[in-house]
C-alpha cells in the first residue's frame, strides 16, 4: 500500500548500489537525523525505479552527501518486508567533504554526527571534530570524550549569541 508523498532530508552513509545488472534502478540507504541527536537517527532503505535517476544515484553521489529525497514510503505486506521509501525525486544539497589526498590517510574515515563531522585515524585514539562547514570544534582525546566536546563547543556558541 502506497501513502502520500513525503520528503526527507539525510545523509548517504554508504555508497549507493544498483538495483539490477542493467544499472536502470538503484538503492541506498539514508540516515534521518530529524534533531541532530544521534539517538533519533533511522536509516531508511530507499529504492530508484525511474532509470535516468538511478543512473545518476549509482554514478554521482558519494557517501557523506546530504541529500533531499521526494516518495512514497512503502508499508511491509508481511513480517519480514522492510518499509523503504520509493525515491520520485533527489537533490544533493551539500556533497561530502573530501580528504585532499585519501591514500595518505588509508585508515582515516569521516563520521558524521547530525551537524558535526570527526575524523578518525586508526593509528591515534584522538578525533578532530569540525562544523560541518569546516569551522574546528577541537580535538577529543579519545572517542569517548566526544560527546563532553560537542556540549561545550555548543555552550561556547550559545554564550556567544551564535
Amino acid at each position: 500500500m502506497d501513502t502520500a508523498p513525503i520528503a526527507l532530508d539525510g545523509f548517504l552513509e554508504e555508497a549507493t548500489v544498483p538495483g539490477d545488472l542493467h544499472g536502470s534502478t538503484a538503492r541506498f540507504r539514508l540516515t534521518v537525523s530529524p534533531i541532530d541527536e544521534r539517538t533519533d537517527e533511522l536509516i531508511l532503505p530507499c529504492g530508484v525505479t525511474d532509470p535516468t535517476l538511478a543512473l545518476a544515484v549509482i554514478h554521482n553521489l558519494a557517501p557523506g552527501d546530504k541529500l533531499r529525497v521526494t516518495g512514497y514510503l512503502r508499508l511491509p505486506r508481511t513480517p519480514d518486508e522492510p518499509v523503504w521509501l520509493a525515491v520520485t525525486t533527489l537533490a544533493v544539497l551539500e556533497t561530502a567533504p573530501l580528504l585532499t589526498d585519501p591514500a595518505t590517510d588509508a585508515t582515516a574515515v569521516l563520521e558524521r554526527f547530525g551537524p558535526y563531522l570527526c575524523y578518525f585515524d586508526a593509528d591515534t585514539p584522538v578525533v578532530e571534530v569540525f562544523t560541518e562547514t569546516g569551522q574546528p570544534v577541537g580535538t577529543a582525546p579519545d572517542t569517548d570524550k566526544i560527546g563532553a566536546l560537542l556540549d561545550a563547543f555548543e555552550e561556547r556558541q550559545a554564550a556567544a549569541g551564535e
